[in-house]
């Protein structure tokens, strides 16, 4: 009878003991996937911003160029809003960060023309575009 007791002792101790290691596994694993749905919410959010950002600047070079208004297509906004995406940026994936200092460096080379150079929107709006192109690209990859 001693014996059947330790038995029945020792199954007790070996299910308790996987029942700690399955909460353990499960637990692990229900903390690993909030964080990685977390990283992809806070990518997912700067992203949409950056969206409307880009879209934003891209109508303000067209209002500056073609409206010749540059109280609504002033480069001051252009040079905030330019920032802002390349603070953003920060917030992705490195290849969209790469994409915004790219975007970053053709205003600052062609923002003081874009009013009167067709040349210099075309550079700014293609350099959106591929800004835009990029946060898709990475908006479709998340998990």
């Amino acid at each position: 009878m001693d014996i059947r007791i330790q038995k029945k002792f020792q199954q007790y101790q070996l299910a308790v003991v996987f029942s700690v290691l399955f909460a353990l596994a499960g637990f692990s694993y229900n903390v690993w996937r909030m964080e990685v749905s977390e990283k992809n919410s806070n990518i997912r959010t700067a992203c949409f911003e950056m969206l409307l950002e880009l879209s934003s600047l891209e109508q303000l070079v067209y209002t500056a160029h073609y409206d010749k208004d540059l109280k609504e297509g002033s480069p001051r906004k252009g040079w905030v809003k330019v920032g802002l995406i390349n603070d953003l940026s920060a917030l992705t994936k490195p290849s969209v960060q790469a994409k915004a200092n790219g975007l970053q460096q053709v205003w600052e080379a062609h923002w003081s023309t874009m009013v009167d150079d067709p040349s210099s929107v075309n550079q700014i709006v293609s350099e959106v575009d591929s800004v835009r192109s990029e946060i898709k690209q990475v908006l479709s990859s998340l998990e």
